[in-house]
């Protein structure tokens, strides 16, 4: 797992009167909580799914650092390529809360992109880690961690280790994850970056689509609308959207990621890991915020999935 590494903290609390100073809500704390975000919650559902995991990114010399690390190690997830770089904090989200209501989010970050020298510092642990590795994931949040040469270092590892390589990709360096084995855009990243609308129902657009980005599977994310692939054999598949009901959407990106590179890494056709991670994502958005989904809660929606098809 390469990628942005932060901290989601969620201040959660009441509200009962208006800020005399602006007319804002004054929340009333009563209950503060952290968890692991975007590259690192991918890699705790990787291994809520049963394999293992390292990690590779960076974090700040703070206690913010610190508990990022703490909570990755109690996870089992290897954390000898977190780098503590004292340049730049750690990234943290916080969520402000009230009687389940997202009241505003307040970010602390540095999203400017790494040296040449602390990116082949992250390069080198990739080359290292990748020698017994089954997939690698890259996790791009546009916070300065996927630079152009770390990006070509890890695909390049991913392609001399014969390993399939999952890309959740951001607008700003959209087009440098070409030969990614899956590359997971929604709908809003590949509309902005191709300059048109989407025709996720038409297989001739899909395959001129990854033609464009350069990958050899395009999974296209489209929410409620479930996916679209296009696989450089010129097979192409509609996902449905099997949800059965919609609690909260964070966080289920960070599953289909996962799940793709688990389900691939043990030997899954990209339609069979697509087709998982579907079923991954509707187990994850019905529960509340970012959480991670078991194989166990997979097989369970997809035989309730099964039993309501066929009746």
């Amino acid at each position: 797992m390469v990628g942005d590494l932060m901290l989601d903290r969620y201040l959660t609390g009441t509200v009962d009167r208006i800020s005399p100073e602006a007319p804002v809500p004054v929340v009333k704390v009563e209950d503060e909580s952290w968890a692991l975000g975007g590259a690192g919650n991918v890699a705790a559902n990787v291994v809520a799914l049963g394999a293992r995991c390292d990690v590779i990114g960076a974090i700040g010399a703070d206690p913010e650092g610190q508990l990022l690390r703490n909570q990755l190690d109690s996870l089992g997830i290897g954390t000898s390529g977190v780098i503590e770089m004292a340049e730049r904090p750690t990234t943290v989200k916080t969520r402000i809360m009230a009687r389940h209501q997202h009241v505003t989010r307040v970010d602390r970050e540095q999203a400017s992109d790494l040296s040449g020298r602390q990116s082949e510092v992250l390069a080198d642990a990739v080359r290292e880690l990748s020698a017994g590795t089954s997939a690698i994931a890259l996790e791009d949040y546009n916070k300065g961690v996927m630079v152009t040469s770390l990006i070509r270092a890890t695909l390049a590892a991913g392609k001399d280790r014969g390993v399939p390589t999952v890309v959740d990709p951001k607008r700003l360096r959209f087009f440098e994850f070409g030969g990614a084995t899956v590359f997971k855009p929604n709908s809003r990243e590949l509309e902005d970056a191709l300059g048109e609308l989407l025709r996720p129902d038409d297989p001739d657009w899909m395959r001129e689509a990854r033609v464009r980005v350069g990958c050899e599977n395009l999974l296209l994310t489209l929410g409620e609308a479930g996916m679209a692939l296009q696989g450089k054999d010129q097979d192409y598949m509609r996902v449905p959207t099997v949800a059965k009901d919609v609690y909260d959407v964070s966080g289920a990106g960070d599953t289909v990621t996962a799940v793709l590179a688990v389900a691939l890494g043990v030997g899954a056709t990209p339609m069979e890991a697509a087709v998982l991670a579907n079923h991954a994502a509707a187990v994850e958005v019905g529960k509340a915020g970012v959480a991670t989904v078991t194989p166990d809660e997979i097989l369970e929606q997809q035989r309730a999935f099964a039993e309501k098809e066929t009746t």
